[in-house]
């Protein structure tokens, strides 16, 4: 029966040789030798230090190409014409979905002909070797971000490969990502991924993990968000992981994501206890974007100077190409620098912003009646009580695919831009808090003339593409 209980060593050992003969690069992983090379490496590559000892938000992009020479020569520009503090290594496709074989043959077309056969960096095809030259090459930390159910073996390998930052989780990573993916058996996989962190942890080596924020990016209840990450961290936890990033994907009203944050890391804290070193990480604006550059930069804009109110410890930025797909070496720079500016700007001017508070106490109450109904639900076991929870539809994300969730909540902006929820199905809230949802929802229809109905949902879902953040009726509509 799954439990939310520590991996023992030598089941963690058995799983480790198991996982590792899914491709034969998994037979040059040797955890001992591991150490060794983590060890060697300068401070300024350690990712949890470094993130953790930051004075100001650390800024990090979104990248990976899958030629080996190619992907160095792309995080180099990111780091030094994008001044990018923190550097990603995005993962591709198939790998994502453990087709190793065929992103083999996509990296070896890609040697063979150039251009880009993958949608990433295939570093289980890499192995140990070629993902150490890549921690070697760049001067900044690198993390592994990617969007795989199960991660095993790519964990093992950038692990021992040097990587001291992994993204994701078991929930993040299957709910909003995939269809059949069972949530139990995903919980499961990253319980290991989690042990091996924690592990590495023991001796010495802090790999900071980052559980996904945005979920499905599609207009997510802040309460939901904070939720999912507070659990995943909690599972983390419990397998040793001791540098833990909390996500959250920007909304974009301001008050609402600065209070969000607030209550992400204060919640993220009190759950987490002393022991995990919390840090936070917001993601500039994941739904669709404008098309064109100079309305991208907007919204890229509108996250810099979320992050400098906020004061997250990591941004990870967007391009001014985001509308086409994935930017060039160029654009990913642009972005950087738009949020640097942004928050640099900002940051020492001391921004007070009116309603944070109250809408604080509102994400806070609510974020901790779903946490509180896991662990009921689970009999104070996480990993059972996150089953029991999407199950039964106490907690729930909205436009998720997943099989394993009832995917029945729904979500509307209020009059202000606030994300609210429109149905709430099963969602494991009290009457006061859906009473303060369904007001301000009625406020908004008023406004417009309307009733609250399914077109409000569908309006707001495309409003910022088309250039604003409520997605108001326009003309006889």
């Amino acid at each position: 029966m799954l439990r939310d209980e520590p991996i023992p060593d030598e089941q963690l050992r058995r799983i480790d040789e198991n996982v590792r003969g899914n491709w034969p690069t998994g037979e040059a992983v040797d955890f001992e030798e591991a150490i060794a090379f983590h060890e060697s490496l300068p401070a300024s590559k350690r990712f949890a230090d470094v993130l953790e000892s930051a004075d100001k938000p650390l800024l990090q992009p979104r990248a990976g190409v899958p030629r080996l020479d190619e992907q160095i020569e792309l995080l180099e520009h990111l780091q030094n014409a994008g001044q990018a503090d923190l550097l990603p290594t995005t993962i591709d496709s198939y790998t994502r979905d453990n087709e190793y074989e065929k992103a083999q043959q996509g990296l070896n077309d890609a040697r063979e002909n150039g251009g880009d056969t993958l949608n990433g960096f295939p570093a289980v095809n890499h192995g140990v070797e070629g993902c150490r030259e890549l921690i070697e090459a760049l001067d900044a930390p690198i993390e592994v971000r990617h969007g795989t159910p199960d991660a095993r073996l790519l964990a093992a390998i950038t692990f021992a490969g040097g990587f001291q930052s992994f993204e994701g989780g078991p929930i993040s990573y299957n709910i909003p990502y995939t269809k059949e993916h069972d949530l139990e058996a995903t919980i499961r996989h990253w319980q290991y991924v989690d042990r091996l962190a924690g592990a590495y942890t023991e001796r010495g080596v802090r790999i900071n993990r980052e559980p996904f924020g945005p979920l499905t990016g599609t207009l997510v209840p802040p309460c939901i968000a904070i939720a999912v990450m507070v659990i995943e961290g909690m599972l983390a936890a419990t397998q040793g992981v001791r540098s833990i990033t909390l996500g959250y994907g920007q909304v974009g009203n301001l008050v609402q994501d600065v209070a969000a944050l607030h209550a992400l890391r204060s919640l993220g804290e009190e759950y987490l206890g002393d022991d995990v070193a919390v840090t936070t990480v917001f993601h500039e604006w994941m739904g669709g974007f404008p098309p064109d550059e100079a309305r991208a930069n907007g919204v890229i804009g509108l996250g810099g100077m979320t992050a400098a109110v906020a004061q997250p410890d990591k941004v990870i930025t967007k391009s001014p190409q985001e509308f086409q797909g994935v930017p060039t070496k160029e654009a990913n720079a642009a972005g950087l620098r738009t949020t640097r500016q942004l928050v640099d700007m900002v940051i020492e001017q001391n921004v007070q912003l009116v309603g944070v508070d109250r809408e604080l106490n509102l994400i806070q109450k609510a974020s901790r009646e779903l946490i509180e109904e896991v662990l009921a639900q689970g009999d104070g076991d996480v990993a059972q009580g996150t089953l029991a929870a999407f199950d039964s539809g106490a907690l729930d994300v909205p436009f998720a695919p997943s099989d394993s969730a009832k995917g029945d909540v729904l979500p509307a902006r209020d009059d202000d831009g606030r994300i609210r929820i429109f149905e709430f199905a099963d969602l494991a809230l009290s009457d006061d808090v859906k009473e303060i949802h369904g007001n301000r929802l009625d406020s908004r229809a008023s406004t417009e003339g309307r009733d609250q109905t399914f077109r409000m949902v569908a309006d707001d879902v495309d409003a910022i593409s088309d250039g604003k953040l409520i997605g108001r009726p326009q003309g006889d509509d």
